[in-house]
């Protein structure tokens, strides 16, 4: 195996956006992604090959935030702010937060594997190839999925808005 900080180089990218996929807090998800090398580092012997580095990384990424959740229940994750200087009305923040709760409602009730390829495109920013590498599937796999998973979303706010 490449040494731990090409490692790192490499990949830490990749469990940021995964992590970031799954908790939309920069911060948060900076924290977990150093746990998560932590993990690997403490766990580098039972690393057999197997899989890709990505998807063992994002493995552990995955166990490093349902701990993290576990010990954080009454403690909620860290809503992210406007950026700074970024200005909008009450009424743009009603609307673009009512459209946001469908779209993130639709996504959330999106069945695997499409609501997950969803996910960790749209909030994780991961190429195809890369969700398709941290689900152990193709490029093509994840880009058809992903199409699907978006044609059942429009249906469903499309329906919802008759």
């Amino acid at each position: 195996m490449e040494d731990l900080e090409s490692i790192y180089r490499q990949y830490a990218d990749t469990v940021f956006r995964f992590l970031m996929s799954r908790t939309g807090s920069a911060e948060l998800s900076e924290e977990l992604t150093q746990e998560t090398f932590y993990q690997a580092v403490k766990s580098i012997g039972r690393y057999d090959g197997s899989s890709q580095v990505s998807s063992w990384l994002c493995g552990i990424a995955k166990n490093v935030l349902y701990a993290s959740l576990r010990s954080r229940q009454k403690d909620p994750l860290p809503m992210e702010s406007l950026p700074e200087g970024k200005t909008a009305s009450a009424e743009d923040l009603i609307v673009s937060r009512e459209e946001t709760e469908a779209i993130l409602h639709a996504i959330r009730g999106c069945p695997d594997p499409g609501g997950e390829i969803l996910r960790l495109r749209i909030f994780g920013g991961l190429s195809f190839r890369q969700i398709g590498a941290v689900l152990g599937h193709t490029e093509t796999w994840a880009r058809v999925n992903y199409y699907r998973a978006k044609q059942t979303i429009v249906k469903e706010l499309k329906d919802d808005d008759e």
